[in-house]
């Protein structure tokens, strides 16, 4: 019993280790470039004792890589990217061009699985990770470079763009790659072991990143704290990519060598999944309009310092994990559409959260962190086994890079205009005997467009659903002991129609 009983909550980590990525400033932490999708084989190839070793070896490597990919994401991406951006100087619109482009750049998920198709998939995945990771380095000397700010937020948006496209392209080819080593029967235990181990690194890694700035900052020393952490992002980037050369690629087959565009025209003809596109795009045009603006909110209008940032982080990635042995089961005995659109409607009120948040009154953090990693749980790993039973498995590469195409569209064309509506808007102003500032009107729009977007998620086909919104929110009632709702939800699943 206690055997199957772990194998359900590795398999549910799992869940959670392929799940798409939100933004490090959401409720929801970031994946790593390498966890940002799934890879999905159906070959068990039976092993010899020296092929055994080599796999051994390999996968060890593979857990040991990721854990300082975590390192190197805590010390240059998420709030680190944010106080670097306030350094040199940046205002709300450079913050939402940042946002953007973690997920705008996953338009290049469809020439990036055409490019991997054709290639060695560990070649393509050690020099783009190589390139994301080590284009680092010249940041660190920002601070005492002889030139203008302007000059230097430009280096630093130059730096930051080359790295998340090549970022993009590497995941692309890693998950291909780890799709042919990693065999059946060990993947659930395999990526549940790396998740955690991820997982530990990322969160350490946070929380002593932060101490470091809140420690320098107030007294001048921010620049030498940022180059530092660039220095560390840097020396794990190294390891990382000596990490994966450690690892063997198995032969593998020759896949079908179609175009970008033939892909997208495929999945575009497929009429079942023309709506979950649609989602999406307006899903995640949506989240983007708020999602890259909370960690920016939380430094300079409500002045926490880095460390409440991680502390934040910290929670979200508890809850995270607590909550994925519930919705892998809720996923897998109802279905992923029926959680994809519970999450979705409860999601929506997350940004209005922050509303209740001053400098005096920090509390509404934590019920962020709480209830808003909940539902990014849920939503998170639905929506991936979604995108898994609505992709035709011959043509899944594509399919998978269409679906990443339009979220990452949606996200980063909202995120770039929301930091240019910020920038009209003036910082702060009175309304209704209340201060406000251009940030809560981001919120607000968030909330709306989440609200029309969950609405789309009513009309999601999803061919693996066993159950209904109705039976998902009995589970919720009867694991959280909260009974009181089922009279309400005769009412709640005529609404949702499922």
């Amino acid at each position: 019993m206690k055997t199957l009983r772990a194998s359900a909550v590795l398999a549910s980590l799992t869940r959670i280790a392929s799940a798409f990525s939100i933004p490090q400033a959401e409720s929801v932490p970031a994946s790593g470039p390498a966890l940002t999708g799934a890879p999905g084989s159906d070959r068990t190839p039976r092993q010899t004792p020296t092929a055994g070793r080599r796999l051994r070896r390999s996968l060890n490597a593979a857990v040991a890589e990721g854990a300082f990919a975590e390192i190197f994401a805590a010390c240059a991406t998420g709030a680190v990217i944010t106080g670097w951006a306030l350094y040199l100087g940046a205002g709300a619109a450079i913050i939402g061009l940042l946002g953007a482009l973690p997920l705008g750049a996953q338009v290049a998920s469809l020439p990036a699985a055409w490019f991997t198709s054709a290639r060695s998939r560990k070649t393509v995945a050690l020099w783009a990770v190589g390139i994301s990771r080590l284009t680092f380095l010249p940041l660190l000397a920002l601070p005492t470079l002889d030139a203008g700010p302007a000059t230097k937020l430009h280096l630093f948006l130059g730096v930051v763009a080359i790295s998340t496209v090549a970022s993009v392209i590497g995941n692309s080819a890693w998950v291909a790659w780890m799709g042919d080593l990693v065999p059946d029967r060990l993947r659930g235990r395999f990526f549940g072991r790396r998740m955690v181990f991820l997982s530990i690194a990322g969160t350490l890694t946070s929380l002593a990143a932060a101490i470091l700035l809140d420690r320098l900052a107030p007294i001048g020393w921010t620049g030498a704290a940022l180059s530092t952490l660039t220095a560390a992002a840097f020396l794990a980037g190294v390891v990382s990519v000596v990490l994966m050369l450690r690892q063997h690629e198995p032969p593998v087959a020759v896949e079908a060598h179609i175009s970008a565009w033939q892909a997208l025209g495929l999945t575009l003809r497929d009429w079942r999944v023309r709506p979950f596109l649609g989602y999406l795009f307006a899903w995640n045009a949506a989240v983007g309009i708020s999602a890259s603006f909370f960690a920016y909110h939380m430094l300079t209008n409500l002045r926490t310092g880095f460390l409440v940032v991680a502390a934040h982080g910290a929670g979200v990635a508890v809850v995270r994990i607590v909550s994925a042995r519930f919705w892998g089961h809720a996923v897998d005995r109802i279905g992923a559409g029926p959680v994809v659109v519970f999450c979705s409607f409860g999601i929506t009120g997350v940004p209005l959260t922050w509303f209740f948040v001053t400098p005096d009154r920090l509390w509404p953090i934590a019920l962020d962190a709480i209830f808003g990693a909940f539902l990014w749980s849920g939503h998170n790993i639905a929506a991936f086994d979604l995108t898994i039973g609505l992709a035709p498995r011959a043509s899944r590469p594509f399919y998978l890079a269409t679906f990443a195409t339009a979220g990452g569209l949606g996200f980063g064309l909202a995120s770039t205009l929301a930091g240019q509506l910020a920038a009209l808007i003036p910082a702060h102003f009175d309304l209704a005997g209340e201060a406000w500032s251009n940030l809560h009107v981001l919120f607000l729009l968030s909330a709306v467009g989440r609200l029309a977007s969950a609405l789309l998620s009513l009309r999601l086909r999803d061919p693996g659903a066993r159950g209904n919104v109705r039976e998902l929110v009995l589970a919720l009632a009867d694991r959280t002991g909260f009974g009181v709702v089922r009279p309400y939800l005769p009412a709640f699943a005529r609404l949702t129609r499922r």
